[in-house]
């Protein structure tokens, strides 16, 4: 049994990374029902949240059937911080994320996300300040470190450990990398193998496949997986991971019949959260890995990808059912 202090978790647990845009609640309660142990909501800008924002705001919606859930906040400013703590208490989170990991200019910029690799001491500081203000545990997802002449991973995981933070989330680039070349899970490893380390380490970075998850748990012994890009469309991954660790065999194909109705609720959830134009909009990323892998399915991607209405989507939903509901996936 893996705990984020009082939280108990399922050994080795499987994590839904923040994704802007991506994690937001309709596909969270997706990944839950198909197997995640803890999902995170899209990151919030400390800035955007004390201004009152309602981009920000609205990422602040949980839900029971989530938990447990975190809530991840992202900013270099002490006392905005402290504001933004006491703000996402009220919606009463099981988890409060830092993002120290963001590799995106725009954040980078402003010295918040991987921007504070560049400074330990205040990456340090915020996580023992913003442990003090709040009884919810604070954990923190990070990189590897600024680029690879600076990485401290060990020192760093180490530090905030000590200052109160209940458990790191490290991805295996730096923020130089930004999202190029192979995750280093190794670094990773020697994080959790630092005998002075007792919170728990997750993994994050290119675990893809059931494979993947497994050589994290079994050859670089971290305490879970934190699983990001590899879920986008494809919510049963948390399910395939657990099935595979439990009998060595892959998951059957996910069925024509089951993608359509995944992606049927997932896009009437997303309208009902957030209104019909971004609810078809933000949805769309989803669709091409939704029907991966079907011979002859362009035309059918170009109508839910270029549709504004969602009759039109869930029209064209209908129809691949229709033309494509027998159809077999190779194993």
């Amino acid at each position: 049994m893996v705990k984020i202090h009082n939280i108990e978790l399922p050994d080795f647990p499987l994590l839904l990374a923040p994704m802007e845009d991506v994690s937001d609640p309709p596909f969270r309660a997706l990944c839950k029902e198909q197997g995640a142990d803890v999902v995170y909501t899209e990151f919030i800008s400390s800035e955007g949240l004390i201004r009152d924002a309602a981009k920000s705001v609205m990422k602040l919606d949980i839900y029971e059937k989530e938990r447990p859930v975190g809530i991840q906040i992202f900013g270099a400013n002490l006392d905005s911080m402290l504001q933004t703590i006491d703000i996402v208490a009220e919606s009463k989170p099981d988890i409060i994320d830092i993002n120290f990991g963001c590799p995106v200019k725009k954040v980078v910029s402003k010295g918040a996300g991987a921007g504070i690799l560049k400074d330990v001491c205040l990456m340090e500081q915020l996580t023992a300040e913003m442990v003090k203000r709040t009884n919810i545990p604070i954990t923190v997802k990070t990189r590897l470190g600024w680029d690879h002449d600076s990485i401290r991973i060990v020192e760093v995981a180490e530090r905030l450990q000590d200052v109160g933070c209940k458990a790191i989330s490290i991805h295996g680039r730096t923020r130089a990398q930004m999202y190029k070349g192979d995750a280093d899970w190794k670094p990773i490893a020697e994080v959790k193998n630092n005998p002075r380390m007792h919170i728990p380490v997750f993994g994050n970075g290119d675990v893809d496949t059931p494979e993947k998850a497994m050589e994290m748990r079994d050859n670089y012994g971290l305490d879970g997986c934190m699983i990001g890009r590899a879920t986008i469309g494809n919510p049963w991954f948390f399910k395939q991971v657990k099935h595979f660790f439990n009998t060595g065999e892959h998951l059957v194909p996910i069925s024509i019949a089951e993608r359509v109705e995944a992606a049927r609720r997932h896009l009437q959830m997303a309208i009902d959260w957030k209104g019909e134009v971004l609810g078809v909009f933000e949805t769309r990323r989803h669709y091409t890995n939704y029907f991966k892998n079907i011979p002859h399915f362009k035309e059918y991607r170009m109508k839910m990808v270029t549709s504004d209405r969602p009759e039109d989507v869930f029209a064209a939903f209908d129809e691949v059912l229709k033309v494509f509901g027998d159809y077999q996936f190779i194993e």
